[in-house]
């Protein structure tokens, strides 16, 4: 993301529907992974997932290709620094977590930063990676947001089992909000984040909340989210 991008992403992350139950579904997965160590959140921008490791007793660090997203996560208290997720400036076997939320589809050479995650990551070492999915929901957001491409759930597990890899558990996210997205991006032009009021924030963070107990997992979302263990 640019830097009108990361600051707009700063301003709604605390509050807004979308970033609160993306650290809501973190946090639920990494107090299932036990004992705390050392973790690295790629592509963090202004830290709020890194924040979330550290709440949870993990020993984390920011990276962010964009000095303007470092910025912002050490002037929140959160240990950043600048790193290009293709080659990223990390010692190999380091990290019990690695964390990529909305990156790989920003990459033009995923498979090259899908290798990197793997590399750091210790034999044994959990990555939870997150990403848009279906090129049908293709639009003028994607473009605003510099996205490279939208994945399957076949592209993505090729993408990972390719860079050593092994999947979990793979579902999909934002499913009730689908139609609602996809009747949006037709008309998009531009970037989709943004202020909203109250009750409509409200409403939107409850309908996606209500995913956490419906078996919805396996029909087409939004996103596509995955735990993946390194060999």
């Amino acid at each position: 993301m640019d830097a009108v991008e990361i600051d707009r992403a700063m301003r709604l992350e605390d509050h807004n529907w979308w970033y609160r139950e993306r650290r809501a579904i973190l946090a639920r997965r990494v107090r299932r992974l036990g004992t705390p160590g050392c973790a690295v959140d790629l592509g963090a921008a202004a830290g709020g997932n890194t924040r979330v490791l550290v709440e949870h007793g993990w020993r984390a660090l920011a990276v962010d290709y964009s000095e303007v997203a470092v910025d912002h996560a050490r002037g929140r208290g959160v240990d950043a620094m600048w790193g290009d997720i293709r080659s990223l400036p990390l010692p190999s076997d380091e990290f019990d977590l690695v964390v990529a939320f909305d990156v790989l589809e920003h990459i033009d050479d995923d498979a090259a930063a899908a290798g990197e995650i793997n590399r750091v990551l210790r034999s044994g070492g959990t990555a939870l990676i997150a990403v848009p999915c279906d090129m049908r929901l293709w639009s003028a957001h994607d473009v605003a947001l510099g996205h490279e491409r939208r994945y399957t759930r076949d592209s993505l597990t090729t993408l990972l089992v390719d860079a050593g890899l092994t999947i979990e558990r793979m579902w999909s996210w934002n499913v009730l909000l689908r139609p609602v997205a996809r009747w949006r991006r037709r008309r998009s032009t531009g970037c989709d984040l943004e202020e909203l009021s109250p009750l409509v924030n409200g409403l939107l963070g409850a309908i996606v909340r209500s995913e956490r107990f419906l078996p919805v997992g396996r029909l087409p979302g939004v996103s596509l989210m995955v735990e993946a263990r390194s060999h």
